[in-house]
């Protein structure tokens, strides 16, 4: 983990090598925001007022000058947060609550897509004229709370749903994908498994062929797309890692909420009633984790833990604060 810098006089250090040209943007940029006394001098700048329901998905264009957000209210809004006032405002398609509302990389603004409880998956598309025209990429059995959208590319994106599927989605072409139905681990040899009903998806942003989700039961699964077909004919559930801190494995009593990935490929989870937990890529348990367990389990470092956050009644996210 990075130093937090305690002290005034550390961070007003750093400002000094960066207007002297000695320290990089890049580096100044992560060791201030992670900084201790940066994030105590967090304050409220102002509240974007226009939704009608509970807001729950907000997102940042790549420039970071325009906000986009979806509410229960089903509308999607774009805010100029500097100036705290709406830039457009639209009906998504959306019969239920908008759960996610994602702006597509490299497409000047004008793509954003949703997901909702209603199942489906939805872009919206923002003409030159203010107007905005909406359709349907997909649709699941169950509630999609969650979209990953591959890091650079204008037109692949990820669903996750309660249903227990994964979608794939190109927005050159007018159909989505099953890639595949996340299923729970067999076990005390049990025939059949079930379906683990989905809630988070993330592409790792060093190689996004691996992508990893988490859902109904204690394991976050990591993917690699390359071992599937797009024609969905033969796919099968085939993870290449799964993580679980060694006390929960097979205990059944808690699900994972939400997952993000470092810029160094660590994968943050974060679980109901339980803490949030941040592997390593040497701490994963492998394609079968319960013939991981005893020794070979114990052998494996533990991860960083983080205490103190409330997870318990609707779904909720995690995310790094600076990397």
């Amino acid at each position: 983990m990075k130093r937090l810098y305690k002290s005034t006089d550390d961070e007003f250090m750093e400002f000094h090598k960066r207007e002297i040209g000695v320290s990089q943007p890049r580096n100044f940029t992560r060791r201030i925001s992670a900084s201790e006394v940066t994030v105590k001098r967090l304050d409220l700048y102002g509240k974007l007022n226009g939704h009608e329901g509970c807001v729950n998905t907000i997102d940042f264009n790549a420039t970071g000058d325009v906000l986009v957000s979806g509410s229960d209210d089903r509308r999607v809004i774009l805010w100029d947060w500097a100036t705290r006032k709406s830039k457009l405002s639209y009906s998504s398609g959306h019969m239920d609550n908008i759960f996610q509302a994602r702006f597509m990389p490299f497409t000047d603004d004008r793509k954003v897509v949703t997901a909702a409880a209603d199942g489906q998956v939805r872009l919206g598309l923002l003409l030159g004229n203010g107007q905005v025209e909406t359709k349907r990429l997909g649709r699941h059995q169950g509630r999609v709370h969650n979209l990953a959208v591959e890091p650079g590319s204008p037109y692949i994106l990820y669903s996750c749903s309660e249903d227990g599927f994964v979608q794939h989605y190109d927005l050159r072409s007018n159909s989505a994908t099953k890639i595949l139905c996340c299923s729970s681990f067999m076990e005390n040899n049990k025939q059949s498994s079930s379906s683990v009903r989905l809630n988070s998806i993330v592409i790792d942003p060093r190689n996004p062929n691996y992508f990893a989700v988490g859902g109904s039961d204690e394991y976050a699964r990591v993917y690699d797309i390359r071992m599937y077909q797009m024609d969905a004919s033969h796919n099968t559930d085939r993870p290449v890692n799964t993580f679980c801190p060694h006390h929960l494995i097979e205990t059944h009593e808690v699900h994972i909420t939400a997952l993000a990935y470092s810029s160094s490929s660590e994968l943050l989870v974060s679980y109901n009633d339980e803490l949030i937990y941040l592997f390593q890529k040497n701490m994963g348990l492998g394609s079968s984790p319960l013939s991981s367990q005893g020794e070979d389990a114990k052998k494996l470092d533990e991860p960083q833990v983080y205490s103190g956050h409330r997870n318990s009644r609707t779904v909720k996210g995690v995310s790094f604060w600076s990397w």
